[in-house]
C-alpha cells in the first residue's frame, strides 16, 4: 500500500506564488524595488539666484502644456495623445497618455514674474529666479563699542 503525506505547506506556498506575482505585476517584474510613478521625471537644481528644473516629457506638445507656480509650489499639468490611426494593433504600449498634473514643493520660494520655459526634444526646461527674500545676503558686522 502507497502512503502520501499530506503537504500542510501547500496552503501557503500558494499564497507566497500569488504574492509573488501581485508584487511582480507592480514593480515591473523585475524584482527589484517599487519605481516611482511619478510623471513627468524631473531634476531640479540652483545657483545663486535661479532654481532650474529639467522635465522629460516625450511626446507632449506645447499647446498641451500648462505651468503655473505660487510662492514655493509649481504645477506642471499636461496632456499627451495617444497614436492616431485607423486599425492599430499594439503589440507592445509601455507609454501611457492622457492628462496628467505633477506639483512639486520647491526649496525656496520664487518670482513667479520672471519664470522662463522652454520645450525642446521633448525636454522642458524651466528658469525660476529666486524671490528676493529666498536670496542669501551679505551681513554687515559691526564693532560694538
Amino acid at each position: 500500500m502507497l502512503t502520501r503525506r499530506l503537504n500542510v505547506w501547500a496552503p501557503y506556498n500558494d499564497l507566497r506564488r500569488e504574492i509573488d506575482r501581485l508584487f511582480d505585476a507592480f514593480t515591473g517584474g523585475d524584482g527589484g524595488l517599487v519605481r516611482s510613478r511619478a510623471f513627468p521625471a524631473v531634476n531640479v537644481w540652483e545657483d545663486g539666484n535661479n532654481l532650474f528644473l529639467e522635465a522629460e516629457l516625450p511626446g507632449v506638445a506645447r499647446e498641451d502644456l500648462e505651468i503655473s507656480a505660487a510662492g514655493n509650489e509649481l504645477t506642471i499639468r499636461g496632456r499627451r495623445n495617444p497614436c492616431q490611426g485607423e486599425n492599430l494593433v499594439y503589440h507592445r504600449q509601455e507609454r501611457g497618455y492622457g492628462e496628467f498634473s505633477r506639483v512639486l514643493t520647491l526649496p525656496v520660494e520664487v518670482d513667479t514674474d520672471k519664470i522662463e520655459a522652454t520645450l525642446r526634444d521633448g525636454v522642458l526646461t524651466l528658469t525660476l529666479p529666486k524671490a528676493e527674500a529666498a536670496k542669501a545676503r551679505k551681513i554687515e558686522v559691526k564693532t560694538a563699542e
